[in-house]
């Protein structure tokens, strides 16, 4: 595959995918980057709406947790996963993180001392039309070998020279930020950004301009108080050694970055407010929950209620998640959150709130019901109280798999506490459960599709991060989930492309628009919600490219974007079964009463 050299048109960047030529769309900015045939989607059967192709994709990564045998609270979190196009060539790659050694005991394997590897996607077009996903470990070559035991990864283009950047969280040692240079390599600049941390276990990082200054900002959530030192033992309801949980241990606050908009940080943490209220912290992601315009943040704590930062628009947040519903479940119980997503599920307009749990606390779904962003835990009517109550759910999303327009759920599964059918069956490491797949129904309902989902869904192992983005860009969304102490898998849709499909990159300067909504308004079928992100999940990053599913009525009428800014443009209806480019001002902007 011949790949074509970069261009820049005003603010935007643009590239070309699989041999295709770069072509003006006619509207400022817009610019057609693929387009996937119908007749060159390859056609599973009916019951592979997703295929495992770690074989095929030539991705060999297991992770290890350094476990030894002590029960080391550390080993059961995980490690994260992002998918993201770091040298701008169109084709989305890959970044895992890897555990190291845990105890006085040091690693035998010294093949890498690299605890994140990184998978260069080598996208192909096969004779057939098919795209072949192909992957190049170029960790070395990148420069971005961050060592330590990784655990939760952020994306974001914090210095606005259009290349995506690393942030990187760890247990037991110094956060790191990798700047990208824009030639294939990164360097880490976590000492002179000051982004490195106050010694505590960071876990899920977002990437947010909290001030809306054009820099994107940067928050930490911190887990517990926990060392390795630690040698307090649990024990479970067989009174066999187990891992301790989280509320053995002191929780601590996170950290609230500004960012200056000259390569450094700002620590704002306390006068922002977001130390007043804090849990272990796990899952965290930025959306405008309360439509006032300005970005919020909503962090899963783990056995402890949650928080709902409310952005007071004057660098300072409150903690609004108990009187908006969000903090406690239905029943007033705090739950062990881990995963996070938000999406418009019910076509409202409105963003929901998805938490994963721990077994027999179910997932919990916080619909949105307006009002200036008031929620109801709506999990039980929703159907996903009895599919939920049996796993323990980790990374999850919010991904229109089968392109009908409505989100669907995806979760990556697995275990806390070792499960007594497995420890009888002497598995090493036993805490394996099935990942799952959530039927959007578009009635408020979703359907457990799981074991119609194909043989990817039967695995069962210990999933931890899951990042979700169209990876052989036909138009459907894939994801890719990181498993602890196993293998990283990569799973592709084969059903998403079968629909109608737009592809969007939004770009406000040079850089993704992170927290930018688009209104798709279609002739025949209602209007069509999503927010531009790549935070969220567990531990991990996903793709800020936007794949809209259509449905049945892909007639679009307009595209009308609403920028982190607080402008509105227009633009005219970009081209079906392609990814666009869409700059901020390069359309028509909507004048407001």
């Amino acid at each position: 595959m011949t790949k074509s050299p970069q261009s820049r048109f005003g603010a935007a960047t643009i590239w070309t995918v699989v041999s295709l030529f770069v072509a003006v769309a006619g509207f400022g900015a817009l610019f057609k980057l693929y387009s996937a045939s119908p007749t060159a989607i390859t056609r599973a059967a009916a019951s592979d709406i997703f295929v495992d192709a770690t074989e095929a994709s030539g991705v060999n990564f297991v992770h290890t947790n350094g476990m030894k045998g002590e029960y080391y609270f550390a080993e059961i979190i995980g490690s994260g996963v992002a998918v993201f196009d770091y040298d701008n060539d169109g084709r989305v790659d890959i970044l895992v993180l890897n555990g190291a050694a845990l105890g006085e005991t040091r690693s035998s394997d010294t093949s890498s001392s690299c605890s994140a590897r990184l998978f260069h996607n080598e996208l192909t077009v096969g004779e057939s039309g098919a795209p072949a996903v192909k992957f190049k470990d170029v960790t070395e070559k990148s420069g971005l070998c961050s060592s330590g035991y990784g655990m939760g990864v952020a994306t974001g283009d914090y210095d606005n020279d259009g290349f995506l950047d690393v942030f990187i969280t760890q247990f037991a040692g110094p956060n790191r930020l990798f700047r990208n240079q824009g030639d294939g390599t990164f360097k880490e600049v976590t000492a002179i950004a000051g982004v490195g941390g106050n010694g505590r276990w960071g876990t899920s990082a977002s990437f947010f301009d909290y001030d809306r200054d054009g820099f994107l900002d940067l928050y930490v959530a911190n887990y517990v108080d926990y060392s390795l030192a630690d040698t307090r033992r649990c024990y479970n309801f067989t009174s066999a050694r187990d891992y301790c949980a989280p509320v053995a241990f002191r929780p601590v606050p996170g950290i609230l970055y500004h960012n200056l908009g000259n390569g450094t940080f700002e620590d704002v943490s306390i006068n922002s407010g977001i130390t007043k209220a804090f849990g272990n912290g796990l899952g965290t992601i930025a959306a405008d929950v309360n439509g006032d315009g300005w970005p919020d943040l909503f962090v899963a704590n783990d056995g402890n209620p949650n928080q709902l930062w409310i952005n007071q628009k004057d660098g300072t947040f409150r903690n609004e998640a108990l009187e908006r519903g969000v903090a406690v479940n239905v029943d007033g119980a705090a739950e062990a959150g881990m995963g996070v997503d938000i999406a418009d599920v019910y076509g409202t307009g409105n963003e929901d709130i998805f938490v994963t749990h721990l077994t027999r606390e179910k997932a919990t779904l916080y619909r949105n019901l307006g009002h200036g962003g008031q929620f109801e835990d709506a999990s039980a009517v929703a159907g996903l109280y009895v599919a939920t109550t049996p796993f323990t759910g980790f990374g999850t999303a919010f991904v229109d798999y089968d392109n009908d327009g409505w989100p669907d759920i995806v979760i990556a599964n697995g275990a806390v506490h070792v499960i007594e059918d497995q420890v009888r069956a002497h598995d090493p490491f036993p805490l394996h459960q099935t990942k799952q797949l959530l039927h959007n129904l578009g009635d408020g309902k979703f359907a457990d599709v799981s074991t119609k989902a194909g043989s990817a869904f039967s695995l069962s192992e210990v999933g931890r991060g899951l990042a979700v983005a169209d990876l052989d860009n036909d138009g459907g969304m894939d994801f890719v989930v990181a498993n602890n102490n196993g293998r990283l898998r990569i799973f592709l849709n084969k059903v998403g492309a079968l629909r109608p499909w737009v592809g969007l990159r939004l770009l406000t300067g040079s850089r993704d628009a992170y927290g930018a909504k688009v209104e798709f308004r279609r002739h025949g079928g209602r209007t069509l919600w999503r927010r531009v992100h790549s935070d969220g999940s567990y531990l991990s990053a996903s793709d800020p490219r936007l794949v809209i599913g259509l449905g049945e009525a892909s007639e679009i009428e307009e595209l009308v974007v609403h920028w982190v800014d607080g402008t509105e443009e227009r633009f005219p209806p970009p081209a079906l079964r392609t990814y666009t480019t869409v700059a901020q001002g390069s359309g028509i902007l909507v004048a407001k009463p």
